[in-house]
């Protein structure tokens, strides 16, 4: 994109250079107040042209230590440049051509010469302007935009000139310095419309509409809540977003973290190119359950638990957990982390809340292990299909895989049931299996099964 705009600004530098030089020429050789002053707004033109050419190839540089919203201010500073000389070309012009007027110059001398310049210099900057525009709005560039209501003054000047020139050749001498007044208050009129747009954008005035686009895009995430605040800026052709999000606080850090990446490609989207800062903030949602409530107040204390249940007793609520804490702690310290969490637990529910806590040892995250031997699995996966088969309900033993660990035998497998069968039909069978097994075999730890319906 930064190529596009480059490659534009060079050919409006090379149009702007001969046009104005030609201009100028014919000007004073006819001594034309209105075409040398159509002249010196093109050398302006010119003037905005180069430094536009500078100037994009700065701001389409990435932030760095120093700027972190990137370079493109530069364009909206460049833009303002620009407007002050076209605001003292306008004022020169004014003065020049009263002068005139008061003292009565003689008209220009007209030939065909100069209405065949404007008419050229009209075609080349209304293909200029046009370029231009489109170019400006496709990469969001301000100095671009300035360049293309410089060359649409222009055409409208060189129409004022034609028109001046036409009165003066059909004697009425005032035509000319009156084309010239003309082309300054096009000048000013322009140059306030682009004044007011790169003003706001310095005072950082959120983009009409960016806002609503950016909210809209967000809310229609799947997991955002709500937006509690969001704010739009422009920084040349980028939109930088402060969004500050509701998400359920029930979500895991790497929920919300997708939630981020959408809400950034889906704004980017909406606006084209885009810098969003997301801030999530938790909150409880209306439909949350006992057991994801409690959830959260475990893993805000940073605590490990499992085995939630929770019971309602007549208006009584009951709530019993597995409290996992590190295996050589001693009892009264785990024993205060229960009794803290039970406290939190009535703080959030009321004081009559029954809550029994179960502390066990933590599982040590990566235990050391090695496979059993084949001869050891054989013997086990034997056993677990003679208790499978007392059960009447689970068949077809398969995957067995034993590891020995420092704290004992860790048995997996798999095995099928019947499809129809609910899942608390099927989870009681199985723990009748992995009861029966350490029952049979006291150094097996622990017994993970994975049922499956059968084919």
């Amino acid at each position: 994109m930064s190529a596009v705009k480059q490659r534009v600004a060079v050919i409006s530098i090379a149009a702007s250079a001969s046009m104005a030089a030609v201009k100028f020429a014919v000007g004073v050789a006819i001594g034309s107040i209105a075409l040398i002053s159509e002249a010196l707004h093109s050398s302006v033109d010119l003037i905005a042209t180069v430094v536009t050419w500078i100037v994009v190839r700065v701001s389409d540089k990435p932030a760095d230590a120093e700027h972190h919203y990137g370079h493109g201010k530069l364009e909206s500073l460049s833009a303002l440049g620009v407007i002050a000389l076209l605001y003292i070309l306008a004022g020169g012009i004014v003065v020049e051509s009263y002068s005139r007027l008061r003292e009565g110059v003689a008209p220009p001398t007209l030939t065909a010469l100069p209405f065949v310049v404007l008419v050229v210099d009209i075609v080349v900057n209304f293909w200029r302007a046009r370029a231009l525009h489109r170019t400006a709005m496709e990469t969001k560039s301000q100095a671009l935009e300035a360049d293309a209501l410089h060359f649409a003054s222009d055409v409208l000047g060189s129409f004022a000139v034609i028109i001046g020139l036409g009165l003066a050749a059909f004697g009425y001498a005032w035509g000319d310095a009156g084309a010239a007044i003309a082309v300054a208050v096009l000048i000013s009129i322009l140059g306030l419309r682009l004044g007011k747009t790169t003003i706001e954008t310095l005072l950082d005035r959120a983009p009409e509409g960016a806002s609503e686009k950016a909210e809209a895009a967000i809310r229609a995430i799947p997991g955002v809540v709500d937006v509690e605040r969001l704010r739009v800026r422009m920084v040349g052709a980028r939109h930088f977003v402060d969004a500050t999000v509701q998400v359920p606080r029930t979500y895991p850090i790497d929920r919300i973290d997708g939630i981020k990446r959408k809400a950034q490609d889906a704004v980017t989207g909406a606006l084209y190119d885009a810098d969003l800062t997301f801030t999530a903030v938790p909150v409880a949602r209306d439909n949350e359950s006992v057991r994801e409530r409690i959830m959260v107040i475990a893993r805000n204390s940073g605590l490990a638990i499992h085995h939630v249940t929770v019971h309602d007793l007549g208006g009584k609520l009951t709530v019993s957990i597995d409290l996992e804490v590190d295996g050589d702690m001693p009892l009264n310290e785990a024993h205060d982390i229960a009794h803290g969490l039970e406290h939190a637990i009535r703080d959030e529910f009321g004081a009559d809340v029954e809550v029994d806590t179960h502390i066990e040892p933590l599982e040590p995250e990566l235990p050391h292990g090695t496979d059993a031997a084949i001869s050891r699995v054989e013997t086990i996966q034997q056993a677990l299909s003679r208790f499978a088969a007392e059960s009447g309900a689970i068949h077809d033993v398969h995957n067995v895989r034993v590891r020995d660990t420092d704290a004992g035998e860790i048995v997996n497998f798999h095995c099928r049931a019947v499809p129809s069968m609910s899942v608390i039909a099927v989870h009681e069978k199985v723990d009748e299996i992995e009861r029966a097994l350490r029952r049979a075999f006291p150094s097996v730890k622990r017994v993970i099964s994975h049922a499956e319906p059968a084919r």
